[in-house]
């Protein structure tokens, strides 16, 4: 049975693990900036890859398990397939995450706690 903490219930297990399958999904900096990137607007692989600064294949790798996961959609324009986020929750997380990143003063001292805790 849910816990309910300070108004808040407990997610279900399957919810959590969800949840950590999209995290772990946007734990590579690669996917987390294509991510970024396509929170901005859509874009085919070509213009993702200049922007990233990725190689198309991988880049197309990505895309590939983002758009598996349900993460990323992409329709067809004429030989190119544009990709776009079609989870604005998603688009909210990515940009609250790294917009506060990168508004603090000293960015890399998250990354060195976190390292230090291991994760």
């Amino acid at each position: 049975m849910a816990k309910i903490v300070g108004g808040f219930q407990d997610p279900s297990v399957e919810v959590l693990a969800e949840a950590a399958a999209v995290f772990g999904l946007l734990a590579s900096s690669a996917r987390l900036h294509i991510m970024w990137a396509l929170s901005q607007g859509e874009s085919d692989v070509t213009h993702l890859a200049d922007r990233v600064g990725g190689a198309l294949p991988a880049v197309s790798q990505h895309l590939a398990k983002l758009k598996l996961a349900g993460l990323v959609r992409a329709r067809r324009e004429g030989r190119r397939q544009i990709y776009y986020v079609d989870d604005p929750d998603i688009v909210t997380v990515v940009r609250v995450m790294v917009g506060q990143l990168t508004a603090r003063e000293n960015p890399s001292g998250a990354s060195d706690r976190l390292r230090e805790a291991g994760v």
